[in-house]
């Protein structure tokens, strides 16, 4: 890079994979002639790890993304990206801005998708948007004065999250958690069995084995021709990402997820690095999947790709590691799964009031990880193409 050139770096999403990609790359480039731009519809960030309290009724810390990035001399735009001109490299926002970039950051993440089951869109509720989450939450005390019913599909780590938060919160309502695989299926047997044990003592109902087929304003139906009464039905299951990069001829798989070199890099456009789930990534043992381990990982070594190519220097593929699965149950319950690099379960795991700190610390590291990065160099670091990765998320 020219010394005399402004080198313009324009970040789409500000979750948590777009933040710790922009906190570290205006860290890593300050005596660099860079000019940073952050794009995000809202100012606010979204603790996705934490949805599922905001659900259950709970508040949690306002988080101002300028705030965050005050002093770290990053652009704060509050839009969303409308098209993306790969020949002129160019953002078009909806608020009629256009943006160029010399490279793009493209970390929009990924939703829950409610398209696949007929009415899941039209009735069932997410956990996609904080204020949904908070309106969900109005609901669930409203129905729960007349002791209703609650249905969470799907079985995932999210699912079961929201099943005993729910459950935990709101002792009189009938909880039912529905799911084609045994929930916590990705556990060792130790770690679903715990799960098992808190469900019962929180009296969460379970139907597993079987998958939903229709949602109804007031009932689930199964696929096993079995109705369940349900006053409010919460979607855990499924993931769709953002259309804008398929819409903009950049290659992605039939997902809409861009598909990267090694090095987290657009395989039909260099200058594009994906990240988190906005991104397809592969392993040695496999194709990675959306977490915020892998989202924190893939954003930390994108910087240091954009780095060192900004110095001339030669950049080195990804590797990432798995080590954990974090699960709360509830405030006074959890489990952690800890994992080999693949993610499949080890047979170590943790439980109780030991893991209860422990997610709490996952949970809580990435907003202090976006003030402190401005700072002091933390512990999520490219890999030099060896041993794997270790995320701390």
């Amino acid at each position: 890079m020219n010394s005399t050139d402004t080198h313009k770096i324009v970040v789409l999403g500000a979750g948590y994979t777009g933040m710790i990609a922009t906190t570290y790359l205006a860290r890593d480039t300050r005596k660099m002639n860079v000019d940073i731009t952050l794009v995000n519809p809202s100012p606010r960030f979204t603790e996705r790890l934490r949805m599922h309290q905001v659900a259950a009724g709970q508040e949690l810390a306002h988080f101002d993304i300028p705030t965050l990035l005050d002093g770290s001399g990053v652009n704060f735009r509050q839009a969303a990206a409308t098209a993306i001109d790969t020949a002129a490299r160019t953002v078009t926002l909806d608020d009629g801005a256009t943006l160029h970039y010399d490279r793009l950051i493209y970390a929009l993440g990924s939703a829950t998708d409610t398209s696949l089951v007929p009415g899941a869109t039209e009735h069932a509720w997410t956990l996609n948007d904080p204020r949904l989450a908070h309106r969900f939450s109005q609901r669930l005390t409203e129905i729960a004065a007349d002791r209703g019913t609650v249905t969470v599909c799907g079985g995932g780590l999210t699912g079961i999250e929201a099943a005993a938060e729910i459950a935990e919160a709101h002792p009189d309502l009938t909880v039912t958690l529905v799911s084609a695989t045994e929930p916590g299926a990705m556990m060792g047997d130790k770690a679903r069995a715990h799960v098992n044990r808190v469900f019962d003592r929180l009296g969460v109902q379970r139907r597993v084995g079987v998958k939903v087929g229709k949602v109804l304003p007031d009932a689930v139906h199964l696929d096993t021709r079995d109705t369940l009464a349900s006053d409010l039905t919460l979607w855990t299951t499924g993931v769709r990402v953002s259309p804008l990069a398929a819409q903009s001829g950049i290659a992605t798989d039939e997902q809409g997820r861009i598909d990267t070199d090694p090095t987290l890099r657009s395989v039909s456009h260099p200058e594009i690095h994906a990240i988190g789930d906005a991104a397809v990534i592969r392993q040695a043992w496999g194709e990675v999947h959306g977490t915020c381990q892998t989202g924190v990982a893939s954003a930390a070594h994108a910087v240091g790709v954009i780095t060192r190519l900004l110095k001339g220097k030669k950049v080195k593929p990804f590797r990432i590691g798995y080590f954990h699965q974090p699960v709360s149950l509830g405030r006074e319950d959890a489990v952690i799964q800890f994992t080999k690099a693949d993610d499949t379960p080890t047979r170590w795991y943790l439980k109780g009031k030991a893991a209860v700190a422990y997610k709490e610390s996952v949970s809580k590291t990435p907003p202090m990880a976006y003030k402190m990065s401005k700072v002091v160099k933390l512990p999520v670091k490219m890999t030099n193409g060896g041993r794997a990765t270790r995320a701390t998320q």
